[in-house]
């Protein structure tokens, strides 16, 4: 496992004791117009390709809601995905384990994570008590060989679960050898104000995670910079969820990249650059699509965009044929 960090970088964790503000005043909209002019301003520079790896591009199954786990694997063998990401869930066969192996094996699709059952809607999922959520999951990681769970932060109503959060991530990733990847969420919002929801945030970089997940449509709906949050993390970095957002809603939109204002092509060709040894995950909203056919199409050009800014055609333009976990 990572090691966590041994101090805390400037503007770091909060001090003990500290007391977190309920509300505060709406800052996204207004950080967000303001990232999106400069970058704009500068001609929305990218990076030169230079890729150190082939990072591999999965499809999680949040990306073919409402249909089920199984259609996720079959979409994402269809389509030409390199793995999937399974949303643990009400339904059976998102916790099964001889269940997920049997899609993996039949539709050749390995599970590059799993995402615990910390949403809010999945509150009542294997009992109200929330480790119980995050340690099941990751015993079905360690099950399933997969490398990486993905969880979000407390919210500050669970209590004694929330302020014990960092280090009771820390101590189940030394136990099962599986890494909790922490995801960057967003404020909630009553009108003018942003209601502070998570505990200890909803931004988890400034926090003392080993391992992290970056949104880029959770940070377009926090107003955050997502490109100074991946630099902010290094290799702390496990995890990318790609999708789009605008940043002027207070929704979480997960549009296809290149359809809002973040910078995908440009956290992608940084993180190829840089070798980065984490995995790309793909989780963006088809429930208005329009059919299946058009689901189809919108994952492909989804896959398209995320490979060419990875520099995935370079190894096909060199003949190089490298996989995944080339160097």
């Amino acid at each position: 496992m990572s090691p966590r960090r041994e101090s805390p970088a400037e503007g770091g964790p909060r001090p003990a004791g500290a007391r977190k503000p309920y509300t505060r005043a709406n800052a996204a909209n207004r950080t967000g117009r303001e990232s999106l002019s400069r970058r704009l301003a500068a001609g929305d520079p990218r990076s030169d390709h230079a890729p150190q790896r082939r990072i591999p591009v999965g499809l999680s199954s949040s990306s073919v809601f409402p249909a089920g786990v199984e259609e996720c694997f079959r979409v994402a063998d269809q389509v030409g995905y390199d793995g999937v990401e399974v949303m643990v869930s009400f339904a059976k066969d998102t916790h099964d384990p001889e269940s997920l192996r049997a899609y993996a094996e039949r539709y050749d699709q390995p599970i590059m994570s799993l995402h615990a059952p910390t949403l809010f809607f999945l509150q009542t999922l294997w009992g109200r008590d929330p480790w119980v959520k995050i340690e099941r999951t990751v015993q079905l990681a360690q099950e399933l060989e997969v490398p990486t769970v993905v969880a979000h932060p407390p919210f500050r109503w669970q209590g004694r679960y929330a302020h014990e959060f960092v280090d009771g991530v820390a101590e189940l990733e030394d136990r099962y050898g599986v890494a909790i990847a922490v995801e960057n969420m967003y404020p909630w919002r009553l009108g003018v104000r942003e209601v502070l929801t998570y505990l200890p945030d909803h931004d988890p970089t400034d926090e003392d995670y080993a391992h992290v997940t970056v949104d880029l449509s959770h940070a377009a709906t926090a107003g955050d910079d997502a490109l100074a949050m991946i630099e902010r993390l290094g290799e702390r970095l496990t995890h990318l969820h790609l999708a789009d957002g605008s940043g002027s809603t207070t929704k979480d939109e997960h549009l296809p990249p290149g359809e809002g204002n973040q910078p995908c092509a440009e956290v992608l060709r940084r993180l190829a650059n840089r070798g980065w040894g984490g995995s790309v995950l793909l989780e963006v909203n088809t429930r208005g699509a329009g059919g299946e056919a058009a689901r189809t199409r919108m994952l492909e050009q989804c896959l398209l965009f995320a490979r060419h800014h990875l520099g995935h055609h370079l190894d096909e333009e060199t003949g190089t044929g490298a996989g995944p976990d080339a160097p």
